[in-house]
């Protein structure tokens, strides 16, 4: 039987003291200094422990989760065709890039997953697979999580989100992408023309791609100043739905569109990203492998001891 939201936070708020309290041990004496070797040539220290596991997730709707419980085996497809999300019950459901990395920065036990281009020094990035999450990686196809970022509009729109798609494509845009740690999908791209139009361009979706359309809307004002572009917050599935009611412009996803709206949305991929598996900066744990990523997110580990 599935917890109530007060059980499951009564758990994660146990797991945070009993981190806090085991970390606050550790870094009291000097410890063995005894390490594990993991795949890659990783360590992942064994003079502290960090005690239970505080899983962190996205909401349903979002495409960061939706990439990640597919590359990581979390979701499982059946003999039918129907899929199952096997994320366990006891995860705490974050409903933003922020929210997960506030979580895990201030749980000593966390563990989440998050856009690459979002990852900064307030938590740490483990190896996957002894393979770190950067750019070079992805591109050299050695590091498995990542997905697209897609854009996608219904039937025909307004000269002016033409002009501000045609500009995300561009030379000019397509380095913004780069700049905000992303992957360019064509390093080619022509010098941006504008079609001179003017007006307002909403723009709505997925959280991981927000922060990269803020820059390129940013940008794009500044080269023509008579349109404005407004970016509405919310997650993938969202912003497509957004994107077929006709209430936003131009839909934004993390993630590979599905069957039923490419029946009615025209997608358009503008960067690649890597999701990055994220932990506490005081958890020694450096690598984690694909298998063990799949059982800790579906409850058959438990345990930061398991994976040292």
């Amino acid at each position: 039987m599935k917890k109530t939201f007060l059980s499951r936070f009564i758990a994660v708020s146990a797991a945070l003291t009993a981190g806090l309290a085991l970390a606050g041990c550790g870094s009291s004496g000097s410890g063995s200094g005894d390490t594990t070797t993991t795949a890659g040539g990783d360590t992942n220290s064994s003079s502290a422990s960090v005690g239970a596991i505080a899983v962190v997730s996205r909401e349903g709707g979002s495409g960061t989760r939706g990439a990640f419980i597919e590359l990581m085996g979390i979701e499982v497809k059946g003999e039918d065709g129907s899929k199952t999300d096997r994320t366990t019950d006891e995860a705490l459901i974050a409903n933003s890039t922020n929210v997960v990395m506030t979580q895990v920065a201030g749980n000593v036990g966390g563990i989440g997953y998050i856009s690459l281009g979002s990852l900064d020094d307030t938590v740490k990035a483990v190896t996957v697979d002894g393979t770190e999450a950067t750019v070079d990686n992805i591109l050299a196809g050695t590091y498995k999580v990542s997905r697209p970022f897609n854009i996608a509009v219904k039937g025909d729109v307004s000269d002016a989100a033409k002009d501000f798609m045609n500009y995300i494509l561009s030379a000019e845009g397509q380095a913004v992408v780069q700049e905000k740690n992303f992957i360019p999908v064509d390093s080619a791209a022509a010098a941006f023309s504008s079609n001179g139009a003017e007006g307002k361009v909403v723009v709505g979706g997925s959280s991981s791609v927000s922060p990269v359309m803020e820059k390129l809307a940013e940008s794009y004002q500044a080269v023509n100043p008579n349109v404005k572009i407004e970016i509405q917050t919310t997650d993938s599935s969202s912003g497509m739905k957004a994107a077929m009611d006709g209430t936003v412009d131009i839909g934004m996803a993390s993630r590979e569109l599905k069957d039923e709206e490419k029946a009615s949305l025209t997608p358009t991929v503008i960067a690649m990203d890597g999701i990055a598996v994220i932990v506490n900066k005081e958890n020694p744990v450096n690598a984690l492998t694909s298998e063990q990523i799949m059982k800790i997110y579906t409850g058959e580990i438990t345990s930061w001891d398991a994976v040292q």
